[in-house]
Protein backbone atom coordinates (compact mmCIF):
# COMPACT_ATOMS: atom_id res chain seq x y z
CA UNK A 1 0.00 0.00 0.00
CA UNK A 2 1.57 3.46 -1.34
CA UNK A 3 1.73 6.08 1.58
CA UNK A 4 0.11 8.60 -0.65
CA UNK A 5 -3.47 6.44 -0.23
CA UNK A 6 -3.07 7.88 3.24
CA UNK A 7 -4.16 11.30 4.38
CA UNK A 8 -3.68 11.30 8.83
CA UNK A 9 -0.64 8.76 8.81
CA UNK A 10 2.52 7.45 7.01
CA UNK A 11 3.02 3.83 6.07
CA UNK A 12 6.61 3.05 5.14
CA UNK A 13 8.58 -0.34 4.61
CA UNK A 14 12.22 -0.12 5.65
CA UNK A 15 14.58 -2.74 6.22
CA UNK A 16 11.70 -5.19 6.76
CA UNK A 17 10.04 -3.09 9.23
CA UNK A 18 6.67 -1.02 8.69
CA UNK A 19 6.50 1.84 10.18
CA UNK A 20 3.35 3.70 10.92
CA UNK A 21 3.17 7.28 12.21
CA UNK A 22 0.22 8.88 12.99
CA UNK A 23 0.84 11.85 11.14
CA UNK A 24 -1.45 14.75 12.47
CA UNK A 25 1.13 16.89 14.61
CA UNK A 26 -1.16 19.88 14.64
CA UNK A 27 -3.72 17.98 16.42
CA UNK A 28 -0.78 16.32 18.88
CA UNK A 29 -1.83 12.96 16.89
CA UNK A 30 -5.15 12.84 18.19
CA UNK A 31 -7.36 9.64 16.69
CA UNK A 32 -10.35 10.81 14.79
CA UNK A 33 -12.25 8.31 12.82
CA UNK A 34 -10.30 8.95 9.55
CA UNK A 35 -6.89 8.39 11.58
CA UNK A 36 -8.86 4.63 12.71
CA UNK A 37 -9.38 3.58 9.48
CA UNK A 38 -5.89 3.84 7.94
CA UNK A 39 -4.70 2.73 11.17
CA UNK A 40 -6.35 -0.64 10.65
CA UNK A 41 -5.95 -0.80 6.65
CA UNK A 42 -2.24 0.00 7.39
CA UNK A 43 -2.10 -2.99 10.16
CA UNK A 44 -4.00 -5.27 7.37
CA UNK A 45 -1.41 -4.19 5.18
CA UNK A 46 1.58 -5.36 7.33
CA UNK A 47 0.11 -8.69 8.18
CA UNK A 48 -0.72 -9.35 4.57
CA UNK A 49 3.03 -8.31 3.17
CA UNK A 50 5.40 -11.27 3.31
CA UNK A 51 7.89 -8.51 3.04
CA UNK A 52 7.42 -7.21 6.55
CA UNK A 53 8.65 -8.41 9.80
CA UNK A 54 8.51 -6.63 12.15
CA UNK A 55 6.09 -3.55 12.73
CA UNK A 56 6.47 0.29 14.67
CA UNK A 57 3.79 2.58 15.75
CA UNK A 58 4.97 6.12 16.49
CA UNK A 59 3.66 9.19 15.92
CA UNK A 60 4.82 12.50 14.49
CA UNK A 61 6.54 14.99 15.41
CA UNK A 62 8.40 15.73 19.07
CA UNK A 63 5.20 16.49 21.35
CA UNK A 64 2.82 13.60 21.03
CA UNK A 65 2.71 9.62 20.24
CA UNK A 66 -0.76 10.40 20.42
CA UNK A 67 -2.39 11.96 22.98
CA UNK A 68 -5.92 11.20 22.80
CA UNK A 69 -9.13 10.76 20.92
CA UNK A 70 -10.70 13.88 18.88
CA UNK A 71 -12.78 15.10 21.82
CA UNK A 72 -14.82 17.37 19.07
CA UNK A 73 -15.90 14.40 16.85
CA UNK A 74 -16.90 12.57 19.85
CA UNK A 75 -18.51 15.35 21.98
CA UNK A 76 -21.97 15.14 19.49
CA UNK A 77 -22.42 10.98 20.30
CA UNK A 78 -25.20 9.55 21.83
CA UNK A 79 -25.73 6.48 23.73
CA UNK A 80 -25.68 4.55 20.59
CA UNK A 81 -23.53 6.20 18.87
CA UNK A 82 -20.86 5.93 21.54
CA UNK A 83 -20.68 1.99 21.70
CA UNK A 84 -20.63 1.76 18.28
CA UNK A 85 -17.66 3.63 17.93
CA UNK A 86 -15.70 2.20 20.90
CA UNK A 87 -16.92 -1.03 19.37
CA UNK A 88 -14.72 0.29 16.20
CA UNK A 89 -11.72 1.21 18.04
CA UNK A 90 -11.78 -2.10 19.83
CA UNK A 91 -11.83 -3.77 16.38
CA UNK A 92 -9.24 -1.63 15.37
CA UNK A 93 -6.97 -1.81 17.79
CA UNK A 94 -7.30 -6.12 17.91
CA UNK A 95 -6.45 -6.31 14.14
CA UNK A 96 -3.05 -4.67 15.13
CA UNK A 97 -2.96 -6.61 18.64
CA UNK A 98 -3.44 -9.81 16.15
CA UNK A 99 -1.53 -8.96 13.19
CA UNK A 100 0.93 -11.86 13.48
CA UNK A 101 4.11 -10.06 13.69
CA UNK A 102 6.00 -8.07 16.48
CA UNK A 103 4.58 -4.89 17.18
CA UNK A 104 6.82 -1.69 18.74
CA UNK A 105 5.48 1.72 20.01
CA UNK A 106 8.28 3.87 19.59
CA UNK A 107 6.55 6.09 22.19
CA UNK A 108 7.79 9.69 21.47
CA UNK A 109 5.85 11.98 23.64
CA UNK A 110 2.32 12.29 24.93
CA UNK A 111 0.48 8.75 25.39
CA UNK A 112 -3.16 9.67 26.69
CA UNK A 113 -6.59 8.45 26.12
CA UNK A 114 -6.41 6.28 22.78
CA UNK A 115 -2.87 7.54 22.77
CA UNK A 116 -2.36 4.89 25.89
CA UNK A 117 -4.70 2.66 24.15
CA UNK A 118 -2.95 2.60 20.96
CA UNK A 119 0.51 1.76 22.76
CA UNK A 120 -0.92 -1.09 24.91
CA UNK A 121 -2.51 -2.32 21.56
CA UNK A 122 1.67 -3.05 20.66
CA UNK A 123 3.45 -5.75 21.88
CA UNK A 124 6.26 -4.06 22.89
CA UNK A 125 6.43 -0.10 24.45
CA UNK A 126 9.89 1.83 24.11
CA UNK A 127 9.49 4.95 25.19
CA UNK A 128 11.75 8.36 25.50
CA UNK A 129 11.99 9.88 28.34
CA UNK A 130 10.04 12.92 27.68
CA UNK A 131 6.58 10.71 26.91
CA UNK A 132 3.61 10.98 29.27
CA UNK A 133 1.06 8.11 29.86
CA UNK A 134 -2.18 8.27 31.20
CA UNK A 135 -6.30 7.36 30.82
CA UNK A 136 -7.50 10.69 31.58
CA UNK A 137 -10.66 9.83 30.04
CA UNK A 138 -12.91 9.99 34.09
CA UNK A 139 -11.88 14.03 33.36
CA UNK A 140 -14.22 14.35 30.12
CA UNK A 141 -17.45 11.85 31.97
CA UNK A 142 -16.22 9.08 30.10
CA UNK A 143 -14.14 6.14 30.12
CA UNK A 144 -11.51 4.52 28.40
CA UNK A 145 -13.37 2.83 25.02
CA UNK A 146 -10.81 1.50 22.95
CA UNK A 147 -9.38 -1.45 25.39
CA UNK A 148 -8.02 0.53 27.89
CA UNK A 149 -10.21 -0.77 30.92
CA UNK A 150 -8.97 -4.17 29.99
CA UNK A 151 -5.45 -3.89 28.47
CA UNK A 152 -4.20 -2.08 31.45
CA UNK A 153 -5.48 -4.03 34.15
CA UNK A 154 -3.73 -7.10 32.41
CA UNK A 155 -0.36 -5.22 31.73
CA UNK A 156 0.06 -3.33 35.11
CA UNK A 157 -2.53 -5.05 37.34
CA UNK A 158 -6.20 -4.41 38.46
CA UNK A 159 -5.10 -1.80 41.50
CA UNK A 160 -2.70 0.28 39.41
CA UNK A 161 -5.35 0.31 36.71
CA UNK A 162 -8.03 1.23 39.03
CA UNK A 163 -5.71 4.41 40.08
CA UNK A 164 -4.94 5.42 36.95
CA UNK A 165 -8.30 5.16 35.39
CA UNK A 166 -10.20 6.28 38.26
CA UNK A 167 -7.83 9.31 39.01
CA UNK A 168 -7.51 10.08 35.69
CA UNK A 169 -3.66 11.26 36.58
CA UNK A 170 -0.95 10.98 34.24
CA UNK A 171 2.45 10.18 34.64
CA UNK A 172 5.87 10.16 33.44
CA UNK A 173 8.10 7.40 31.62
CA UNK A 174 10.31 6.62 34.37
CA UNK A 175 6.83 5.53 36.66
CA UNK A 176 5.44 4.17 33.46
CA UNK A 177 8.55 1.74 33.64
CA UNK A 178 8.36 1.19 36.91
CA UNK A 179 4.71 0.05 37.57
CA UNK A 180 5.66 -2.53 33.94
CA UNK A 181 3.78 -0.31 31.25
CA UNK A 182 6.38 0.27 29.11
CA UNK A 183 9.20 -2.01 28.74
CA UNK A 184 12.46 0.48 28.63
CA UNK A 185 13.16 4.07 28.46
CA UNK A 186 15.90 6.47 26.45
CA UNK A 187 16.67 9.58 26.29
CA UNK A 188 14.56 11.13 23.25
CA UNK A 189 17.47 11.68 21.21
CA UNK A 190 18.14 7.21 21.14
CA UNK A 191 15.00 6.70 20.75
CA UNK A 192 14.50 5.79 17.07
CA UNK A 193 18.17 4.23 17.18
CA UNK A 194 16.59 2.05 19.92
CA UNK A 195 13.91 0.92 18.27
CA UNK A 196 15.86 0.48 15.08
CA UNK A 197 18.37 -1.83 16.95
CA UNK A 198 15.31 -3.86 18.71
CA UNK A 199 13.45 -3.71 15.39
CA UNK A 200 16.66 -5.51 13.88
CA UNK A 201 17.00 -8.18 16.91
CA UNK A 202 13.41 -9.48 16.61
CA UNK A 203 14.00 -9.69 12.49
CA UNK A 204 17.02 -12.00 13.38
CA UNK A 205 14.29 -14.65 15.26
CA UNK A 206 12.40 -17.25 13.77
CA UNK A 207 8.71 -15.33 11.96
CA UNK A 208 7.17 -18.55 12.23
CA UNK A 209 7.90 -19.08 16.46
CA UNK A 210 7.09 -15.40 16.86
CA UNK A 211 3.89 -16.01 15.05
CA UNK A 212 3.27 -19.04 17.33
CA UNK A 213 4.30 -17.01 20.53
CA UNK A 214 1.86 -14.47 20.03
CA UNK A 215 -1.27 -16.57 19.54
CA UNK A 216 -0.08 -18.52 22.72
CA UNK A 217 0.51 -15.33 25.10
CA UNK A 218 -2.34 -13.67 23.35
CA UNK A 219 -5.00 -16.16 23.26
CA UNK A 220 -3.90 -17.49 26.78
CA UNK A 221 -4.63 -14.63 28.23
CA UNK A 222 -8.23 -14.88 27.95
CA UNK A 223 -8.85 -17.95 29.27
CA UNK A 224 -8.35 -20.39 32.02
CA UNK A 225 -4.92 -21.89 32.57
CA UNK A 226 -5.78 -25.65 31.28
CA UNK A 227 -7.11 -24.39 28.12
CA UNK A 228 -4.42 -21.90 27.94
CA UNK A 229 -1.90 -24.98 28.31
CA UNK A 230 -3.55 -26.96 25.87
CA UNK A 231 -3.40 -24.01 23.14
CA UNK A 232 0.86 -23.87 24.12
CA UNK A 233 0.97 -27.54 23.57
CA UNK A 234 -0.55 -27.16 20.46
CA UNK A 235 1.52 -23.83 19.33
CA UNK A 236 4.77 -25.24 20.86
CA UNK A 237 3.57 -28.66 18.33
CA UNK A 238 3.18 -26.66 15.09
CA UNK A 239 6.44 -25.35 15.43
CA UNK A 240 7.70 -28.82 14.38
CA UNK A 241 6.42 -28.76 11.40
CA UNK A 242 8.37 -25.56 10.19
CA UNK A 243 11.31 -24.83 8.46
CA UNK A 244 12.28 -22.88 10.42
CA UNK A 245 12.69 -24.99 13.76
CA UNK A 246 14.41 -27.14 11.18
CA UNK A 247 16.72 -24.69 10.32
CA UNK A 248 17.06 -23.05 14.20
CA UNK A 249 18.08 -26.29 15.50
CA UNK A 250 20.23 -27.67 13.34
CA UNK A 251 22.12 -23.82 13.11
CA UNK A 252 22.25 -24.21 17.16
CA UNK A 253 23.98 -28.15 16.90
CA UNK A 254 26.32 -26.77 13.68
CA UNK A 255 27.65 -24.40 15.82
CA UNK A 256 26.39 -21.21 13.58
CA UNK A 257 24.07 -18.10 13.17
CA UNK A 258 20.31 -19.71 12.14
CA UNK A 259 19.10 -17.94 8.84
CA UNK A 260 15.25 -18.36 9.16
CA UNK A 261 13.18 -18.44 6.18
CA UNK A 262 10.11 -18.05 7.54
CA UNK A 263 8.15 -20.79 6.51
Amino acid sequence: MADHEFRCIRYEIRDETAWITVNRPEKLNALDRRTMEELGRAADEAAADPGVRVVVVTGAGEKAFVAGADIREMSTLDAREGEAFARFLQDTLDRLERLGKPVVAAVNGYALGGGCELAMACHVRIAADTARFGQPEVNLGLIPGAGGTQRLQRIVGRGRALDLILSGETIDAAEAHRIGLVNRVVPAADLQRTVEAFAALLRAKSPTAQARALEAILSGGEVAQPEAMRTEAAMFGLCFATADMREGTAAFLEKRKAAFPGK
